[in-house]
């Protein structure tokens, strides 16, 4: 779970190296090289498929509220295993700004399902026959909270 957490979260520190592109400054080379540290001391790792009895699909989201500095968005990420390695992740901005913490995490569960949706239906396609559930860790009490009582 570690390297797939590093390694949506490289994703996004190159996308938010990337803005600085035009005008960089001394603290982006600087990130920069930790992420080519990082880089060069994983290059040996890699994915392992192992065959079980049946094919499970689960995942892990998380979000954070107005985590961007530079523009308030909130940023979230997922990641989906089928069995013992990760087959698809994503770690980016909202699209839109949430108003509450329990929206930006809101939106990233929706996110998630939908990515959860496509995988079911191509693992589906691909491998025939009936899927056991997938779950979906996700720490969601605020949102839990909100819908016991939507007026507060």
């Amino acid at each position: 779970m570690y390297l797939v957490h590093m390694r949506s979260d490289i994703c996004y520190t190159m996308n938010a190296l990337s803005q600085f592109m035009f005008d960089p400054k001394q603290i982006h080379l600087v990130a920069s090289k930790h992420v080519l540290i990082y880089v060069r001391g994983t290059i040996t790792y890699g994915l392992r498929y192992t065959s079980s009895s049946g094919v499970l699909l689960f995942g892990y989201a998380s979000s954070d509220w107005a985590g961007s500095a530079v523009d308030q968005k909130s940023t979230f990420g997922y990641c989906f295993s089928m069995g013992s390695t990760m087959i698809s992740w994503s770690n980016r901005k909202q699209g839109s700004i949430a108003q509450s913490t329990p929206e930006a995490k809101y939106i990233a569960a929706s996110d998630a399902f939908k990515e959860a949706v496509w995988l079911r239906k191509l693992i589906s396609d691909l491998f025939g026959g009936k899927l056991d559930s997938t779950i979906i860790h996700y720490d969601n009490q605020s949102c839990i909270k909100l819908s016991e009582n939507p007026v507060a």
